[in-house]
């Protein structure tokens, strides 16, 4: 009963503090601060989830999750090696792949170019590249007597290429001795491939057929790509494959060529997690602030519940169960506010880009154009019990001091 009394009473002190137009402004101030607290970091939250989903979905989705090379030489009989790894429990496709690297040149000047021969129905396998590409586009590589190639929609709007225009690629032409011309290499634009970020200035794609017909490599490839399916067992995976081959070959895994976006995510994500938290502190200790100053404001009101018999334990609940209405008052408007905020916040950035004209995040610097979010149940969940515990342990002490109030002097109005 006496929980219930307290629960009572303490409901009632909580919103009798509007008497006090102090006390309710810093009451008021804890509030906002756990609220804004608490919303700004599921926003945070959500975005770094998408920046990650966009990572995986993007980026890892069109360069390799794995990949083997020749040392040496190309690659010999790439059939088996698909083969074996199709056995490898984990892996979920794999796909040869020959490449080139050379220089375009167009009115801008020289441009460095890495340029992959692709088999469209197996690439189709080990990457999201079509997903991104107009099926008719990825079709005209399917064509292997034809020079088609598909280029990055920034390189492209770099040197104002259109589809049916040729590209020349010169690559180094190997001669033991003295300086050899390089050869060229003509192709026409098949269409472009939009994902953002650096790898459409440095890459495109050919078919397999053509590119094997330029270089000489008869059946040879230079290495095999390859799909796992969940991209952190990828550097375990990619070793048991590579070390169950005959052949000399380079090992390497997307944690090499991309894992550095990962951890700058990942150690954003920390930096800004701690920030924030901080700053929900910061607020909820607030509360010790309003506590203290309600609690001398109600000694009489004390001095009196305990001259009729309550017990310290239940003056104290009365006290922290009005602390806590603050605290669960901020967590709830800051968890529906940022819940709001993170599942629409791609469509809030883009409003804000359009109305003052300016581009939050850049394709040709970033590996997406846009600002991603994704927001998770146990992101707001994990953040609202956060900035709950630390209002509830804020007010551990103004409670502690208020059931130790004496009760004779309160009355007579000593201090």
């Amino acid at each position: 009963m006496n929980q219930f009394v307290s629960l009572w009473i303490g409901f009632r002190f909580y919103v009798a503090r509007q008497s006090n137009r102090f006390i309710s402004f810093i009451s008021f101030a804890s509030t906002a601060g756990i609220a804004l607290g608490v919303a700004v970091l599921i926003v945070v939250l959500s975005a770094m989830n998408g920046f990650e989903q966009q990572l995986q979905q993007r980026l890892l989705g069109i360069v390799a999750q794995g990949e083997l090379t020749g040392v040496e030489a190309p690659l010999e009989n790439w059939q088996k090696i698909v083969a074996s790894a199709q056995k490898i429990k984990g892996i979920e496709a794999a796909a040869p792949f020959i490449t080139m690297q050379g220089l375009v040149q167009r009115q801008g000047g020289f441009h460095g170019l890495t340029v992959f021969g692709i088999d469209p129905a197996l690439e189709a396998k080990v990457s999201t590249l079509p997903e991104f590409v107009k099926p008719d586009v990825w079709q005209a590589l399917e064509q292997a007597e034809k020079n088609n190639i598909l280029l990055g929609a920034s390189l492209a709007k770099k040197f104002n290429l259109q589809i049916g225009d040729k590209l020349s690629l010169f690559t180094p032409a190997h001669k033991s001795k003295g300086l050899a011309k390089p050869k060229s290499h003509q192709f026409v634009i098949a269409g472009f491939y939009d994902v953002g970020g650096e790898i459409e200035q440095t890459t495109a794609y050919i078919s397999l057929a053509h590119a094997s017909n330029l270089l000489d490599m008869q059946d040879n490839v230079s290495g095999v790509r390859i799909k796992v399916d969940n991209v952190f067992d990828a550097p375990r995976l990619i070793r048991e494959l590579g070390y169950s081959q005959q052949q000399y070959m380079y090992i390497s895994d997307w944690t090499r060529t991309q894992g550095h976006l990962y951890q700058d995510i990942q150690l954003v994500r920390m930096i800004m997690y701690i920030v924030l938290a901080l700053v929900i502190a910061v607020a909820c200790f607030n509360i010790v602030s309003t506590l203290v100053m309600a609690v001398r404001d109600k000694e009489s009101e004390i001095a009196i519940l305990m001259t009729m018999g309550m017990k310290r334990a239940s003056i104290m609940m009365i006290f922290m169960v009005q602390g806590a209405f603050n605290g669960l008052l901020g967590c709830g408007l800051g968890g529906l506010i940022g819940t709001l905020v993170a599942a629409n916040l791609s469509a809030i950035a883009k409003g804000i880009e359009s109305i003052f004209g300016v581009q939050l995040l850049s394709g040709d610097i970033y590996f997406i154009d846009f600002l991603p979010s994704q927001l998770q149940l146990t992101d707001v969940v994990a953040v609202i019990g956060l900035a709950f515990v630390m209002s509830l342990i804020a007010t551990i002490y103004p409670a502690w001091k208020a059931s130790h109030t004496a009760p004779a002097r309160a009355l007579a109005g000593g201090s």
